[in-house]
């Protein structure tokens, strides 16, 4: 199976150990030919003869190639929560919580350019992409950040005065923003400088200072 990368750019199993086999080999199929070519330019019999199946499983498992790929996100998505979940389980204080975890998202866009490539660029102008489970694990995700800044503003760590959804919106866009370039022009992200940076610059406005 292909591989997802974690912080320490080490290789995590790419795949639900519930999935039939067929399937998984599909996804980490696409998965593989993503690292080399865009989506569009991708067809069902590729994906296939990668994986080692017939078409016709694809449809057994799959609505559409963007079926496919929702599906592939999510995959990414589900890593990304759990490893989210874990660090905040280890780590004291809500601003703390937070640095690990915009760590942990710019060290997925800088390990994993496929799913850089994927959520940054790919899905986000179909509607159908709205009304998939990968669409329902972004939203699982950013609810969690919220519960942290709330956190932080109930605890006085964080102030109150702003809005907790606006913090949130901000921390985002400012990750989507520091990896932009980086994955349209495939240029190495440090995710050490990145998320320092990204930090510094949200914290000094969030903080609560004495």
């Amino acid at each position: 199976m292909t591989p997802i990368l974690n912080n320490n750019n080490q290789q995590i199993e790419f795949g639900d150990k519930q999935h039939p086999p067929g399937k998984t080999k599909i996804m980490a199929a696409l998965r593989l030919l993503l690292e080399e070519k865009e989506f569009v330019s991708i067809t069902t019999a590729e994906i296939a003869k990668t994986a080692g199946v017939t078409e016709a499983l694809i449809y057994k498992y799959f609505q559409d190639k963007r079926d496919l790929l929702h599906q592939v996100l999510a995959e990414y998505l589900s890593f990304l929560i759990s490893q989210a979940e874990t660090d905040v389980r280890g780590t004291k204080g809500a601003l703390n919580q937070l640095r690990k975890l915009i760590y942990s998202h710019i060290s997925m866009y800088a390990y994993n350019r496929v799913f850089a490539r994927i959520l940054l660029l790919e899905v986000r102008n179909y509607p159908d992409y709205f009304s998939s489970d990968a669409y329902r694990m972004v939203k699982r995700y950013t609810s969690f950040l919220l519960a942290l800044i709330e956190k932080g503003s109930e605890e006085g760590s964080i102030r109150s005065d702003i809005h907790a959804t606006a913090i949130r919106q901000t921390i985002l866009g400012a990750i989507e923003h520091a990896c932009l370039a980086g994955t349209i022009f495939s240029r190495a992200i440090n995710p050490d400088q990145v998320s320092d940076e990204v930090c510094q610059i949200i914290f000094r406005g969030i903080a609560v200072h004495d």
